[in-house]
C-alpha cells in the first residue's frame, strides 16, 4: 500500500455526487495520528465541506487491527524532551503546542461538520482515534471494536474533547472510565453514546457499494442525512453485538465514584474486592497509573460539566502542554513505549500525595489569553 500518511479517494454516487474517503495509512503503528496525518486530513475535510459535489465523508484506518490507536505520543515525547532543554519555549512554535492545537481543531471540525461523517471504528480506537470518532455524525462499530482512553497509564488524561463528552454519560460513568482507562466494546459504545450503528466488519464493502447507489436527492443537508441513515439502517445488526460490560456494572461504578472527591473515588475503586475480570483489570490499571493524572481527570470533568465543546478543547490544550512541562507524561511514555520497562517512576506515590498547588499550576496557560492558539475555535466556522 502507498506510504502516504492518509490516502484520499472519492467514491462516485449513482446520482452524480461523490463520497469523500479518507484512510489513515500507518498500519504498522496502528494508524496512530501523526502531525502530518492530522494536517492532511484537516485540509481535505475543509475542502470537502465546501465542495458541492461531496455529499458525505467516510473515514477509516488501513490494516486489520486498528482504526486509530491514539496520537503519536512517541513524537510528543521527543518534542517534550527536547523542549525541557529550553523551558521558556511554549509558544505557537513549540512542537507539542503545534500538535495538540491541530489535533483539537481537527476533532472540533468533525464535531461541527456540515455533511455526514461516517467513521468505520473497526478494531482498536484509543485516545486520538476516539477524538476522530466521537464527533462524527455516524459512528460505525463492529465486533472487533475496542475503545479506551488509557491516558492515565502514560501520565496524560482523557483529552480530545473527552472533558466534554464524558460528562454526557450516566453520572459517574465518565469519571470511572477516565480514572481506570477501562476498555469498551461495541455494545458499550452504543450504550454510552460513543457509537451509532453496529455493522459486522464483513459488510464493509457491501455498505460502501450501497452508499454509492444511494439517492442523495437535492443534496440539501436533510437529504444527505436521510440517504446515509437509510443506507446504514439496512446493514444494522445490533443483535450480533457482544454483551456490554458497562451497563451491567453501572450501579457499582456509580457507587464507587458518585458524589465524592477524587481521593475517595480512587480509594473506593482500589479497595473493591470484586473478582469480576473487567472490574479487576480496571482496578489494576488505576493502581499502576499516574497519580497526577487522576487529579486531572477529576478536575477537568468538574470544570466542564456545563461548558461548551470549544471551551473544553481550549483548556485541554493548556493542560496537555503542561502535562509535558510540569507533569509525568514523558516518564509515562518512556516506561511504556521508549524503554518499555513498564515501570514508570511517577513523581508522587499516590493520589493523596499530589499537592493542589501543582494541579493549579498545570491549569495556568503558558500564553497570554490573547495569544491562545485556539482562541478563535467556534467562531466563524466555515460551512458547506
Amino acid at each position: 500500500m502507498s506510504e502516504l500518511p492518509v490516502i484520499f479517494d472519492e467514491l462516485p454516487t449513482a446520482d452524480g455526487g461523490r463520497i469523500g474517503v479518507a484512510t489513515l495509512n500507518a498500519p504498522r503503528a496502528l494508524n496512530s495520528l501523526s502531525l502530518e496525518m492530522a494536517q492532511q486530513l484537516d485540509a481535505r475535510l475543509e475542502a470537502w465541506a465546501v465542495d458541492p459535489g461531496i455529499v458525505a465523508v467516510w473515514i477509516e484506518g488501513s490494516g486489520e487491527k486498528a482504526f486509530c490507536a491514539g496520537g503519536d505520543v512517541v513524537a510528543l515525547y521527543r518534542a517534550f524532551s527536547e523542549g525541557n532543554d529550553n523551558a521558556e519555549a511554549a509558544g505557537d512554535d513549540d512542537p507539542a503546542t503545534t500538535y495538540f492545537s491541530l489535533e483539537y481543531r481537527l476533532d472540533y471540525r468533525i464535531h461541527t461538520y456540515p455533511k455526514p461523517v461516517m467513521v468505520w471504528a473497526d478494531g482498536i480506537v484509543m485516545g486520538g482515534g476516539l477524538g476522530l470518532t466521537a464527533g462524527a455524525s455516524h459512528r460505525l462499530v463492529t465486533e472487533t471494536t475496542l475503545i479506551a482512553m488509557p491516558e492515565i497509564t502514560i501520565g496524560l488524561y482523557p483529552d480530545i474533547g473527552a472533558s466534554w463528552f464524558l460528562n454526557r454519560m450516566p453520572p459517574g460513568v465518565g469519571a470511572y472510565l477516565g480514572l481506570t482507562g477501562a476498555q469498551l466494546n461495541a455494545r458499550d459504545a452504543l450504550d454510552l453514546g460513543l457509537g451509532d450503528h453496529f455493522i459486522p466488519r464483513e459488510h464493509r464493502a457491501a455498505l460502501l457499494e450501497a452508499l454509492g447507489q444511494a439517492d442523495f436527492g437535492d443534496r440539501s443537508a436533510p437529504a444527505r442525512r436521510a440517504a446515509v441513515q437509510a443506507t446504514l439502517e439496512r446493514f444494522e445488526a445490533r443483535d450480533q453485538a457482544p454483551a456490554g460490560q458497562v451497563q451491567p456494572h453501572q450501579d457499582t461504578l456509580q457507587a464507587l465514584v458518585g458524589n465524592v472527591d477524587v481521593e475517595t473515588a480512587v480509594s473506593r475503586i482500589l479497595a473493591d474486592d470484586s473478582d469480576d475480570e473487567w472490574l479487576a483489570a480496571n482496578r489494576k490499571r488505576l493502581m499502576n497509573g499516574c497519580p497526577i493524572s487522576a487529579h486531572l481527570v477529576w478536575r477537568m470533568l468538574e470544570r466542564h460539566a456545563h461548558t461548551g465543546l470549544a471551551d473544553a478543547f481550549r483548556e485541554e490544550l493548556v493542560l496537555s502542554v503542561q502535562c509535558g512541562r510540569l507533569g509525568d507524561f514523558t516518564e509515562g511514555v518512556r516506561a511504556l513505549l521508549i524503554d518499555k520497562d513498564k515501570n514508570p517512576r511517577w513523581t508522587y506515590t499516590d493520589v493523596a500525595s499530589v499537592p493542589a498547588t501543582l494541579i493549579d499550576a498545570m491549569f495556568q496557560p503558558p500564553w497570554p489569553s490573547e495569544e491562545h492558539p485556539l482562541r478563535d475555535l467556534g467562531h466563524g466556522q466555515r460551512v458547506g
